[in-house]
């Protein structure tokens, strides 16, 4: 399997560039909720059992399960029926930030990283499609869901025997991106060690020094050191 990702600029119409802030703050709405509700799950089982804090508490039943992707997703599901800011986002795009949020976690244990932070509009500046039922490429423009085709500058050619897996769309300073990622089952063989090994060791007095007892002079500062000199003489 061989993977190439590709950056191209975007070059949105207007009414492209309020569907794409309307999917970053979908984005943000879905995982800085979905947060939340992980927080307060995991601080309502710090409270203690004798006594409540006048100021706050976290009151969830002792039964409640843990708010997992699983549960989120088929929580998402409903909140799409009855919420108009998520009903016209891509559902597998929300589905893709909750799982974001759950490997956060995941990495929290097992790599002692930060615990997940909550997103505002500075800090949410991508989301991605998964998957494309067919190839949405078409020249230099690329069609996706609830957004359209929207023009992409081709800084490179869309490489050939590839397919499009999935495509991540970047807000920057400079304007919008896009991020494709194209696979391709062609089998990538492995090279084997072969000729002699030299070593390299970079001096002063040399340029560099390999193992075969070579020595190379710096050129270009010879050059410099005579031109001073000559320079000198004058």
């Amino acid at each position: 399997m061989l993977t190439w990702n590709y950056q191209f600029k975007l070059k949105p119409n207007k009414k492209q560039v309020i569907e794409i802030e309307n999917y970053l703050a979908a984005c943000r709405k879905a995982w800085n909720y979905a947060l939340a509700e992980r927080k307060d799950w995991s601080n309502s089982r710090k409270n203690n059992i004798d006594r409540c804090s006048l100021e706050k508490e976290y009151m969830i039943s002792a039964d409640a399960p843990y708010p997992s992707y699983k549960s989120r997703a088929a929580a998402l599901a409903e909140a799409r029926k009855v919420c108009p800011d998520l009903k016209d986002i891509n559902a597998q795009v929300l589905q893709q930030v909750l799982r974001q949020l759950d490997r956060a976690f995941v990495e929290m244990k097992s790599l002692n990283k930060g615990f997940p932070r909550f997103k505002n509009k500075s800090r949410m500046k991508s989301f991605v499609f998964p998957q494309f039922k067919t190839n949405p490429i078409l020249g230099s423009y690329i069609k996706l869901p609830k957004i359209g085709s929207a023009r992409m500058r081709l800084s490179r050619p869309i490489p050939a025997m590839f397919i499009l897996k999935q495509a991540r769309v970047i807000r920057k300073a400079s304007g919008y991106f896009i991020n494709l990622c194209f696979q391709s089952d062609v089998k990538v063989l492995d090279s084997s060690p072969h000729g002699n090994s030299l070593g390299i060791d970079i001096g002063l007095d040399y340029f560099a020094a390999t193992s075969n007892n070579e020595l190379i002079k710096r050129d270009r500062l010879n050059k410099f050191m005579k031109y001073a000199t000559e320079k000198r003489l004058l």
